[in-house]
């Protein structure tokens, strides 16, 4: 007589020839996904014909067929891989940035502004170069003759707030009318006195641009302020004062060294009224 009996996990068993013989099929698979316990049921199967109760224990054999789950084991082992190179790596970084910062100049050299040579014998009449000392744009002009007589024209001064530079914005060498050591070589810091923008260089007058009858200069696009060819400033511009000349002097006819006073001066930029 053949007897099935099914348990809830999808398992049948198959019970022939009475209660001392017990074939058992299709018990693999009957664990659970992921179970990592051996799994034991119990189920009583009653022998109709005999009255007898029979119980049949199911012991599958989980070492062929079981997959171990994944364990914790792998997953902090990963984890302690990857953080180890992290810190690794920034142990490395970490080293290295003072290496490198210490081969860059610190505050205070770069705020004491060594001086700064430009061979102006290269500038051509009528151009301009720009060097940067202590971090400032430095506009160094080479003004053709032409340039020089419109600094002197009467109706040029009258529209200007400091012609005689009477502010001190400049060294005492330089307090001239073309406000530098040599006439044809114009040398100024290019920051507007007014919010610290840096100018247009616009050398050639025209009666439209920058500005309405323009006679050459310099022009900040900010708010309008114009200086002429010898950063002195307009009236009626928001800047206040003309554009500051730096320290300079000429170590040959041509060489400048702009940062450096004259042998026969000790001016100190830090004086001037505005920067």
């Amino acid at each position: 007589m053949l007897l099935l009996a099914f348990d809830h996990l999808g398992a049948t068993i198959d019970l022939e020839g009475g209660p001392d013989v017990i074939r058992r099929r299709n018990l693999r698979g009957i664990t659970r996904s992921g179970a990592g316990q051996r799994l034991r049921r119990l189920r009583s199967v009653r022998h109709e014909e005999s009255g007898m109760t029979e119980s049949v224990s199911i012991e599958p054999n989980l070492a062929s067929d079981e997959v171990a789950p994944p364990t914790d084991k792998t997953t902090r082992r990963d984890f302690l891989y990857v953080a180890t190179a992290a810190f690794g790596a920034i142990g490395v970084v970490a080293s290295i940035v003072p290496f490198v910062s210490q081969m860059n100049p610190d505050a205070a050299t770069l705020a004491a502004g060594g001086p700064v040579e430009l061979d102006v014998g290269k500038v051509a009449p009528g151009q301009q170069v720009v060097v940067r000392w202590r971090g400032r744009p430095v506009f160094v002009t080479h003004r053709a003759p032409d340039a020089l007589q419109k600094l002197k024209d009467p109706a040029l001064l009258a529209l200007l707030a400091d012609p005689q530079s009477s502010e001190l914005q400049q060294p005492p060498y330089v307090e001239n009318w073309h406000r530098s050591i040599k006439p044809e070589f114009g040398v100024v810091i290019g920051i507007c006195t007014h919010l610290g923008c840096i100018p247009l260089f616009e050398p050639q007058p025209d009666p439209t641009s920058p500005a309405a009858d323009w006679p050459g200069g310099y022009f900040c696009p900010c708010h309008g302020s114009k200086y002429d060819l010898a950063g002195r400033v307009f009236h009626g511009v928001p800047a206040p004062y003309n554009l500051p000349v730096p320290p300079h002097r000429f170590a040959s006819d041509t060489l400048i060294r702009v940062g450096e006073n004259p042998s026969d001066s000790d001016f100190e930029f830090s004086s001037i009224r505005q920067l």
